[in-house]
């Protein structure tokens, strides 16, 4: 037979993850969320990297082709995600 005893509430703050905590213990704590401007950050010093790289002693121009293609594909990625999170859904 069921119980009838009610349980007192638990006033904890909830934290809010799409992680299951059985799955990872710390999503409990917060820390399996992603720092959105982190990716960011780090794109644009990607982008960066890649076309200082331009500058060497190499004689080729097929190495500037495909760092300046990388490049700019970073950065149309970038410029892409600052729109579309911009935009209501």
């Amino acid at each position: 037979m069921a119980a009838t005893d009610i349980e007192p509430a638990n006033n904890e703050r909830a934290v809010v993850t799409h992680v299951d905590t059985a799955e990872v213990p710390s999503a409990e704590w917060g820390w399996s969320g992603e720092s959105r401007r982190t990716f960011r950050i780090a794109g644009w010093f990607v982008a960066f990297a890649l076309l200082a790289m331009i500058i060497g002693n190499h004689k080729g121009l097929i190495e500037d082709i495909y760092l300046v293609g990388f490049a700019a594909l970073i950065v149309v990625i970038l410029v892409r995600d600052s729109i579309l999170r911009r935009k209501p859904r």
